[in-house]
């Protein structure tokens, strides 16, 4: 392996949690990290090869945010990031952003995400942006003081421990597969919302999120027993973060539930069963 190789290669993980918190699709996330490395491997004589990486990525992913964004006005239903396997350990997920707050991040205009992610996810301070942006630092100060103001606006009010999501998310998807009404009501707050990204692709609950503990639990029993899943199975893993469930249909990725919980409550769910955002996603020996 020639230096340049293994120098990018020691920095493609902090690349990849980058440019995937900017833009929350993984492919776009590649082709970025592959424009990354085309662009270090022909130059030489780096002084600094981390924040060059960092910069010339940076710099692509948001030139990629314009095809994006086409992507997204043509898109059939809500649209929810691709969900990303994290580590289970809490030291090594440090840097992983929530599902919830990914579909935050999306309310923000591209140059806002970029100088939020950079200084609020990964630490860099606002000089340090402002010279891979090529913008003042007043100005990066001004955008990251908007981006903050807007995200803590609508960012979820609470974070749950680990365990308690996954016990949630247990007693959820019990609910879900068993067909129990009363069971989805007792875990489901009043004013849950359902985003259900199929992407036109593949089955999903609606055009536009769906709001209300009833409308919602009675919409999921009845979906369950209309349009059974077959060989319905179910693994654990944590995804963006936290602990979360992936359907399977066989050994096929069927589906990435992910709540977001007030308490013990469930005040969102967010279910992306588009094939095209699963296909990533490795299915284990482990499942339960």
């Amino acid at each position: 392996m020639d230096t340049s190789t293994e120098v990018f290669l020691q920095q493609r993980e902090l690349l990849f949690s980058i440019v995937y918190t900017m833009l929350g699709s993984v492919a776009d996330t590649e082709d970025v990290l592959q424009e990354t490395w085309l662009s270090w491997s022909t130059r030489g004589g780096i002084e600094n090869p981390r924040a060059y990486l960092v910069r010339i990525a940076v710099n692509a992913a948001l030139a990629r945010r314009t095809s994006i964004n086409r992507r997204r006005e043509q898109y059939v239903g809500p649209w929810l990031p691709e969900p990303v396997v994290t580590p289970a350990d809490p030291v090594e997920q440090a840097e992983a952003v929530s599902m919830a707050m990914l579909v935050v991040l999306e309310t923000l205009s591209p140059l806002e995400r970029a100088v939020f992610v950079l200084n609020e996810v990964f630490g860099y301070p606002h000089p340090e942006i402002a010279e891979m942006l090529d913008r003042s630092p007043a100005a990066i100060r001004q955008v990251a003081h908007r981006a903050r103001e807007h995200v803590q606006a609508r960012r979820p009010r609470f974070k749950a421990e680990p365990e308690v999501r996954l016990a949630v998310t247990e007693r959820f998807i019990a609910a879900v597969v068993g067909g129990d009404l009363n069971a989805l009501l007792e875990v489901l707050a009043p004013d849950v919302t359902l985003w259900a990204d199929g992407g036109g692709k593949a089955r999903a609950a609606g055009l536009h999120p769906i709001q209300g503990r009833d409308k919602i639990a009675r919409l999921i029993v009845g979906d369950a027993f209309r349009r059974p899943i077959p060989s319905l199975g179910v693994q654990y893993r944590t995804v963006n973060g936290d602990p979360s469930a992936l359907l399977l249909s066989g050994d096929t990725p069927f589906a990435v539930i992910v709540l977001d919980l007030d308490g013990d409550h469930i005040t969102g769910i967010y279910a992306v069963t588009n094939p095209d955002k699963l296909s990533h996603l490795a299915v284990t020996g482990d499942g339960r």
